[in-house]
């Protein structure tokens, strides 16, 4: 299914450092070097830790979307804790093996990808949604405050086969600002994703990796019973990739900039959806 080249990413006034937008295939074309046009090139990428058992299925426990509850507050690293402890070591979550290939979220470098993560976010059908168009500068001031931050959002380059073809924030919901705007629970992880070539989208690329990170998430946090994202109401590719994830739809909630979807993976339904 055809994702739209930004999936789910909040207003950067509206989120804590880290929000993205999901979008299931979405734009971001790029055309590498005497490659097909939208692919990328190969990157070596050093393993990581795989998953023993990686699994094509992501799973939510469901809870009610009704809006009125309080949300969570927000949580502070313990002296000494690492960075990125509050998404339990997401480095070393290794690889999951999908349908379309071997799959993992490798933590952004900002001398190392801003380049390329720049020009994905000026493709128009990316910008349309992310609102990161503009010199490289403009995207390394969304990048440095996750990177510089506590560990609660984690900005990643999705490798596909060992090439880089897609961005993702994975990120602590219940300690972000979209905690205001809907009954947030502890532990809920947020993704926002952007697929960077058009090679990779309108083939249910988006949608197949969209499955495989949330489970990845609920794979590795334990204490996580949901997996959620905000894409825009209008970002109706995006939308339907998260359907077609697993995702239910929960409500339609106001955010500062935009009206987006409440879309929610249930651990409780995990092997259902």
């Amino acid at each position: 299914m055809t994702v739209s080249a930004a999936m789910g990413k909040e207003p950067a006034d509206a989120r804590a450092p880290g929000d993205e937008k999901p979008g299931d295939e979405k734009p971001g074309d790029e055309k590498p070097g005497g490659g097909t046009p939208g692919a990328e090139s190969t990157w070596d990428v050093t393993p990581g830790r795989r998953t023993a058992d990686s699994r094509t299925a992501g799973d939510v426990r469901s809870g009610e979307e009704a809006t009125g509850e309080r949300p969570a507050t927000g949580e502070r690293p313990a002296a000494g804790r690492p960075a990125g402890d509050l998404l339990d070591a997401l480095p070393g979550w290794g690889a999951a093996t999908t349908p379309v290939g071997v799959f993992r979220l490798v933590p952004v470098v900002l001398e190392r990808d801003l380049a390329r993560i720049g020009r994905w976010m000026n493709d128009p059908a990316v910008a349309a949604f992310w609102n990161l168009a503009g010199p490289d500068d403009v995207t390394a001031g969304h990048l440095r405050p996750q990177l510089d931050g506590d560990g609660r959002s984690v900005p990643c380059l999705g490798v596909l086969d060992g090439t880089p073809m897609s961005y993702w924030e994975i990120y602590r919901a219940d300690l972000d600002p979209l905690a205001r705007h809907y009954p947030a629970r502890p532990h809920d992880t947020g993704i926002h994703l952007l697929v960077g070539g058009v090679a990779n989208r309108g083939r249910g690329v988006g949608t197949t990796l969209l499955r495989a990170v949330a489970d990845l998430i609920l794979d590795h946090r334990p204490r996580c019973g949901r997996v959620v994202a905000e894409p825009d109401l209008r970002n109706t590719p995006s939308v339907s990739a998260f359907l077609g994830a697993g995702f239910r739809f929960g409500a339609e909630i106001d955010l500062p900039d935009k009206r987006a979807a409440l879309m929610v993976r249930d651990r409780a339904y995990r092997e259902l959806l």
